[in-house]
């Protein structure tokens, strides 16, 4: 039989187990051997105590970095308000800019409007003289040639000339 074969049927059998136990525990040779290889992996009060030293420590420079970091996010972010406080300002002035181009484009829509009807009432003033030149000068170059085409000859002031 090999010691696996040992370790296997123990481990099938609670009870074995336990009896190999209280058997080893009895002989105060083996209690030694094995409450020392057991205290060498407990943790002892100055172990504790070493082991809470650093834990606070490590927590206090956490804490400090944790700290250092949030006035960092502070800063940055009161730089951050001032900035969008500047663009609001901005904008908010060209918003008004904005407005007021509208007006003006407004004004200038209102002065083209204005100056389209006079060009319309200019343009029909000057057909209207147009015509007005036009019907003086047939009636001027009928009253012109009329006596000539009307001349016939034996009346007073047939000519021709």
């Amino acid at each position: 039989m090999t010691a696996e074969d040992i370790v296997r049927l123990f481990e099938e059998d609670a009870r074995a187990r336990k009896r190999l136990a209280e058997l080893l525990v009895s002989e105060p040779d083996v209690r030694l051997a094995i409450i020392s290889a057991v205290l060498r992996d407990v943790a002892t009060k100055g172990d504790l105590e070493a082991l809470r030293r650093a834990v606070r420590e490590d927590m206090e420079a956490f804490r400090e970095e944790v700290l250092t970091r949030i006035l960092a996010l502070e800063g940055r972010v009161s730089e951050l308000g001032e900035r969008v406080s500047r663009l609001e300002g901005a904008f908010t002035q060209l918003v008004e800019r904005i407005g007021d181009l509208d007006k003006r484009i407004d004004a200038l829509d209102r002065r083209m409007d204005s100056l389209d009807r006079r060009m319309d009432y200019v343009a029909r003033v000057s057909w209207v003289l147009v015509v007005s030149v036009l019907a003086t000068l047939v009636a001027q170059l009928t009253l012109a040639t009329a006596p000539r085409c009307l001349a016939v000859p034996g009346f007073p002031g047939f000519s021709w000339r």
